[in-house]
């Protein structure tokens, strides 16, 4: 046991293992008995493409180590904990002393490996796991008698057995300390068992102060309450659970979250408890500063959220969860972000949460046994690449992120259902962003593999299956459909929100003028990378340019527009490119110029061959009078008509990825093209022109 320990926490004979944490440890009072239990980060051995549809770096198994002095017996048992929904590993050793020759060292080895489903590549997973368990079991006695030498060269030869003390020090009881004040926050009233809520509000009352690390014996909870609302603990998590609720008593001014809502934090770091104390001090300072606590009773959700939000709340699952019905399939994502603006967005996904923590809780007292979590069904029939539309997916990251920071704990699982061939390209974008302990709780169906044995009806009663799923019940979710364009906003009227929960937008405006274009400066560093843009023309007709310099313009300036006699109240329009530069000699165009109508979506991405400045025009659009006559053509009186003022009007939204990241996405995006070929969107024709320039070379993609 002594070498054996010195595999940890890392070991370099074994390279896949990286680290690992003490989850849990118990010694007896005699120390015969020593039972450690441990989180072991792995890097496993497998092609990089499978570690991004994954979406992980790395796994985790949990190992628990029995020493038994008194038996002379040392039991290891581990399992995974990444994807344990998918894949179920198991495995069990034990050495023991040979019954006839005490001198002589046991070993028994067994392993289970059953994969359910990951994503298609089933077999590859088990070749893997094959491989990797056949080398460990090679170099097991190799490492052993490694640091068995090591011990030697130490000094450390040999290990007294193990034998009962003589005599024992008393531990130190409770009854000892008869003078020792109970403090309300650790004792908890015989009401608590009782299914109501004021009592359970009882126990976040202050208590006299105690130092907030101090674990005694008598910090205990009612074992009816624990089993009630919180279900089951170790006594190590009862403990830290105790701890960090009294130290919030003792330092935090406000609000003191409920157990439950303490404990999902805990849960979220492994009870670690300065972890967990950290990321929920963060999260109550998050909650205060936006309101949080009262969002349900102050936020109420715009029209165009109840007519084209495909999402909503439907009946339990079979564990008593609240289940959340998605059908992201029929959603126009674009179009929301569009019309409501990120922030709006937000503040209706974080009511869904909240609305969630309330269900939680009265699911608790309807079932009467703990329900800290809900269960998302999310539907992706219709799942397209207009769903990949690039700020649309950096809005859904962005969400991602606060939900992940401020409701840990609260998904019990999520039902992906009817997902497509497109679906690995929206997962690789969008599961990094992901907690590990959230991914191992998904379930994803290709198909209508979820109506099968396995499927739907292992996690939902029949009875309430929803009837766009081939279910008998009715469900009230919205069907969707395209968000008129009349409903978008413009950037101006998106910041004036009143309480923003992020400091800034994705999109920004800019006003074209006849004379006068909207100019955008972006730097390249490294020559190859890939400069991206989205844009729609909400007013006029406008040509769009992209134009390298190997020069920095002059710092940008807004134009006046006083040589135009036109008032633009709220107008952005910037110019870089100076009125003396000769194009070719001082700047060049590096693709061909596109014309983009009133009420176009423009989506686009250029590959940069040098580094140094490009700059991104929108110009105003001038109509080619006729040439066979010197008079206007009714068209072009329309026009003039529709544009008095000559403005024009762009929403736009940039990035720049590294070589490497487009070439990730192109090769997830071409992957994925089979199942595009015969799909049609409802929403917008994907169209492709691939243009050449002379002077550079490049080339870009623009698409409507």
């Amino acid at each position: 046991m002594a070498a054996y320990e010195r595999r940890f926490p890392t070991c370099p004979l074994i390279p896949m293992f990286m680290d690992s944490d003490t989850v849990s440890e118990f010694k007896s009072e005699d120390g015969a008995v020593h039972v450690i239990e441990r989180r072991c980060k792995l890097d496993v051995d497998a092609p990089r493409l499978l570690k991004r549809i994954a979406g992980v770096d790395y796994v985790y198994f949990v190992q628990k180590n029995s020493l038994n002095r008194r038996e002379r017996t040392l039991q290891i048992e581990a399992h995974n904990e990444t994807f344990s929904s998918r894949v179920i590993i198991k495995e069990f050793c034990c050495y023991t002393v040979h019954p006839e020759n005490e001198d002589w060292t046991c070993f028994e080895q067994s392993a289970s490996l059953d994969i359910k489903s990951f994503f298609g590549f089933e077999s590859t997973v088990e070749k893997i796991a094959m491989k990797q368990y056949t080398g460990s079991i090679k170099k097991g006695k190799e490492i052993i008698e490694y640091y068995l030498k090591e011990l030697e060269d130490e000094g450390v030869a040999f290990i007294p057995r193990w034998s009962p003390a003589v005599a024992p020090p008393a531990p130190v009881s409770i009854a000892a300390q008869p003078e020792r004040p109970v403090s309300a926050a650790i004792s908890i009233p015989a009401a608590c068992a009782k299914e109501s809520h004021s009592s359970k509000e009882a126990l976040g009352a202050p208590g006299s102060p105690a130092d907030p690390l101090a674990g005694t014996p008598d910090d205990k909870l009612d074992a009816d309450y624990i089993k009630r609302y919180l279900g089951d603990l170790m006594p190590l998590q009862e403990s830290c659970l105790i701890r960090l609720r009294q130290w919030l008593q003792e330092t935090h001014k406000g609000k003191i979250p409920k157990d439950e809502h303490i404990l999902r934090f805990l849960r979220a770091r492994d009870f670690n408890m300065d972890k967990a104390r950290e990321i929920l001090c963060q999260s109550l300072t998050w909650r205060k500063q936006h309101q949080v606590d009262y969002l349900l009773e102050t936020w109420s959700s715009p029209q165009v959220l109840q007519d084209y939000y495909t999402g909503g709340w439907h009946h339990h699952d079979k564990d008593g969860r609240p289940l959340y019905v998605l059908r992201l399939g029929q959603m126009d994502t674009k179009g929301l972000v569009r019309a409501l603006g990120e922030e709006s967005l937000l503040r209706h996904v974080l009511s869904i949460n909240e609305e969630g923590l309330r269900r939680c809780e009265e699911n608790t007292s309807v079932f009467g046994r703990p329900i800290s979590s809900w269960t998302c069904l999310v539907d992706l029939e219709g799942l397209n690449m207009r769903h990949l539309w690039r700020p649309g997916v950096k809005a859904l990251l962005r969400i991602i992120e606060v939900v992940e920071a401020n409701y840990p704990e609260t998904l019990g699982r999520l039902l992906i259902l009817r997902a497509p061939r497109v679906f690995p390209v929206l997962w690789t974008l969008v599961s990094p962003f992901i907690d590990e302990n959230t991914r191992k709780k998904f379930l994803i169906y290709a198909g209508n593999d979820y109506q099968g044995p396995g499927g739907l009806v292992d996690y939902i009663d029949k009875e309430i299956i929803p009837d766009f799923l081939g279910g008998d019940c009715m469900c009230e979710v919205p069907e969707g459909g395209v968000v008129p364009k009349a409903l978008y906003r413009t950037a101006e009227e998106l910041e004036t929100e009143d309480i923003r929960l992020w400091t800034d937008t994705i999109y920004q405006s800019g006003s074209v003028f006849k004379g006068s274009p909207h100019e955008l400066l972006i730097e390249i560093i490294d020559a190859s990378s890939v400069i991206t843009w989205d844009f729609d023309v909400c007013k006029g007709d406008i040509v769009f340019n992209i134009f390298h310099s190997k020069r920095a313009p002059q710092p940008p300036k807004k134009d006046t527009l006083g040589a135009h006699s036109i008032t633009s109240p709220g107008g952005n329009n910037v110019q870089l490119i100076d009125k003396s530069w000769q194009l070719g000699l001082d700047y060049s165009m590096v693709a061909s110029p596109l014309i983009c109508k009133e009420g176009e979506s423009v989506q686009g991405s250029h590959v940069t061959r040098w580094p140094g400045f490009y700059i991104l025009q929108w110009k105003f659009h001038n109509m080619p009078a006729c040439a066979t006559t010197s008079l206007p053509r009714v068209d072009d009186v329309l026009a003039t008509l529709q544009v008095s003022s000559h403005k024009c009007k762009v929403m736009y939204y940039t990035e720049v990825l590294g070589s490497e990241d487009f070439r990730s996405l192109v090769f997830s995006f071409r992957g994925s093209m089979t199942s595009l070929e015969s799909s049609h969107s409802g929403f917008s024709q994907l169209s492709a022109a691939t243009t050449s320039s002379s002077q550079s070379y490049c080339s870009s993609m623009i698409s409507r």
